[in-house]
């Protein structure tokens, strides 16, 4: 159960990420709530999952799944730049959170 919840977490950390970009430097309401809101319950979801699982390989995760949703996004939206280079690089990274899943 510490790994579903440390994966929606991770989920939620791209959406408070979005949502602080789209905040405009919080003058903006809705987006300021959505990123108050997911910041809170990503955070509790990480505090959550580390009593169970190493703080290190659950914080990598956390951070890995946040980012490579958030770049992810960045490309669909197009605020991020595609490259293959880039792609590769992701799935490098989506792939070191698969190790650390597999070896914990």
């Amino acid at each position: 159960m510490a790994w579903v919840v440390l994966v929606l977490s991770g989920m939620l950390e791209a959406v408070w990420a979005t949502a602080l970009s789209a905040s405009e430097n919080f003058t903006r309401r809705r987006p300021t709530v959505v990123f108050l809101v997911s910041l809170t319950l990503s955070m509790v979801g990480l505090a959550w999952a580390m009593t169970s699982l190493p703080t290190g390989t659950a914080y990598a995760v956390w951070v890995g799944i946040g980012a490579t949703l958030t770049v992810v996004w960045g490309f669909f939206n197009g605020s991020e730049t595609f490259t293959w280079l880039r792609g590769l690089l992701l799935v490098l990274l989506v792939g070191s959170v698969v190790g650390l899943k597999v070896v914990s």
